[in-house]
């Protein structure tokens, strides 16, 4: 599932941007459907632009009939009646996803024989400092067995004594959940944490969830910013 707003608050339109002769909505859908990995893939959106686009390629999309705070909810609408073990989120804005993050994030459920695991996550480890600094890069920490601590847009871990051991990693927005975590999602309220960082997986660590993350060295391009698109044409081959 593939949520997609039209009215992006950071740089509006964004999804409707060309990337090299089609927009940005499309390459994210046909990089997903070219994983391979799924037996279905779908844009879920509110937007008419976006509906009428992904249908004039040729691709499943549905129409939201709510108004949604985040892509969780949107696609907490769209699966309700599906008969579906596991639903993946890709974000709109991620046209250079890639078989080999996704495919991690699947097996972990394969492995989760007690199953523990409500949702699975990606993390990259980064180590530019402006990017640590930059409140648009979500900053994730784990425990031992990497299921996520806590997640947010402040530097994280603060390097009150750093040293070799100190790591920063990049949350990349791709989820894999089962149903009935994203359905428990879609009923419980917004808390004090998420409401305050903005960022809808804390909702899940707020309600007890247990996210798995799993890390990943393909970076991709994120298209947050006019500045993102740029460097996305330079680098889509």
């Amino acid at each position: 599932m593939i949520p997609a707003r039209y009215a992006a608050s950071r740089f509006p339109a964004k999804l409707m941007q060309d990337l090299s002769g089609k927009p940005v909505i499309v390459r994210t859908y046909q990089a997903a459907v070219n994983t391979g990995l799924f037996d279905a893939v779908y844009v879920v959106t509110d937007s008419d632009i976006i509906y009428q686009t992904i249908l004039a390629e040729g691709g499943n999309v549905l129409m939201s009939k709510k108004e949604h705070e985040c892509g969780s909810d949107r696609i907490a609408e769209a699966v309700t009646d599906m008969d579906v073990d596991i639903i993946v989120n890709v974000q709109g804005d991620e046209p250079f996803t890639d078989r080999e993050s996704l495919h991690g994030v699947l097996e972990v459920f394969k492995q989760d024989f007690e199953k523990e695991i409500d949702l699975a996550s990606l993390m990259v480890r980064i180590t530019d400092e402006d990017e640590i600094k930059n409140p648009n890069t979500v900053k994730v920490i784990v425990d031992n067995r990497n299921f996520a601590l806590y997640f947010s847009r402040s530097p994280i871990p603060y390097p009150r004594a750093k040293g070799d051991y100190t790591r920063y990693y990049k949350h990349k927005g791709i989820y894999a959940f089962r149903k009935r975590a994203l359905m428990d999602f879609q009923r419980l309220p917004m808390l004090p944490l998420e409401a305050t960082e903005k960022i809808e997986a804390i909702r899940y660590l707020e309600y007890g969830k247990k996210i798995k993350m799993v890390e990943t060295t393909v970076t991709g391009i994120e298209i947050d910013t006019p500045e993102d698109l740029e460097r996305a044409k330079a680098a889509w081959k």
